[in-house]
């Protein structure tokens, strides 16, 4: 059974007739709840959201639960999942189910290299291979400020920001798909260069954002305008 929490939000001027549904994935990872409900809320009222948590949450992936939902936004770090669990998710993004990738979703299905096409990038708890490229295990810090710089100023992603400063967690080795679109950046020493991008997979946009770790990123004016950007952009494709 998947429990779903929804939320209307209520704030902004002219909204379109219809808000867009967000499908949040959370599981195998905790968080601040309210805090992070908090920041979904900030979205504005052109913004609705449910929340499932995997496994249950693998049941909105299949053909008849895909209405129901416009954009998919992952929050999870999950590692179980079948040869039919794994077909059908591919399946639903690949038709066109547009998807926004935070954080320690970058670190999720260690053993499912298709994931990694899914979301350009992966965090890894063991040596891997990836194309022909061998990768040692990645790393992290907590609770680090650093500079985030704003790598494709032009996009709908990232429109009207600057470079600004973040309360976060690094990750540092990971892999980057050779053919994403950078739209974030960093100089900080224990993190990857590339912090956010954007890419294709079948028909969906997706774009992925490695910030997102607790509260003071949840409340960060520049990460809840990137996160609503990002879930506008990869829904409507407008420039």
């Amino acid at each position: 059974m998947v429990v779903l929490i929804s939320f209307l939000n209520l704030s902004a001027t002219n909204p379109p007739a219809k808000p867009i549904r967000i499908l949040v994935i959370t599981g195998g990872h905790s968080y601040k709840v309210e805090q992070f409900n908090q920041m979904l809320t900030s979205l504005g009222d052109n913004i609705s959201y449910q929340i499932a948590e995997l496994p249950a949450a693998y049941d909105m992936f299949l053909p008849e639960n895909r209405s129901k939902y416009d954009v998919l936004v992952f929050y999870h770090m999950w590692q179980k999942i079948t040869d039919e669990q794994a077909k059908v998710f591919a399946d639903c993004i690949r038709q066109g189910k547009p998807l926004v990738v935070l954080h320690h979703s970058i670190c999720a299905y260690d053993d499912w290299p298709e994931y990694f096409n899914i979301i350009g990038g992966k965090y890894f708890h063991k040596p891997t291979t990836v194309n022909g490229k061998e990768y040692a295990v990645c790393s992290y810090i907590h609770d680090l400020h650093f500079n985030v710089k704003i790598a494709n100023p032009k996009h709908p992603v990232t429109k009207g920001l600057q470079d600004f400063e973040i309360f976060d967690e690094t990750y540092k080795g990971y892999y980057v798909e050779a053919g994403v679109t950078p739209l974030l950046t960093t100089e900080e020493p224990s993190s990857t260069p590339i912090i956010g991008w954007t890419k294709k997979y079948g028909k969906a946009r997706v774009v992925t954002l490695q910030c997102g770790h607790d509260v003071p990123t949840f409340e960060n004016p520049n990460f809840r305008t990137l996160l609503k950007q990002s879930i506008e952009w990869v829904y409507t494709g407008k420039k």
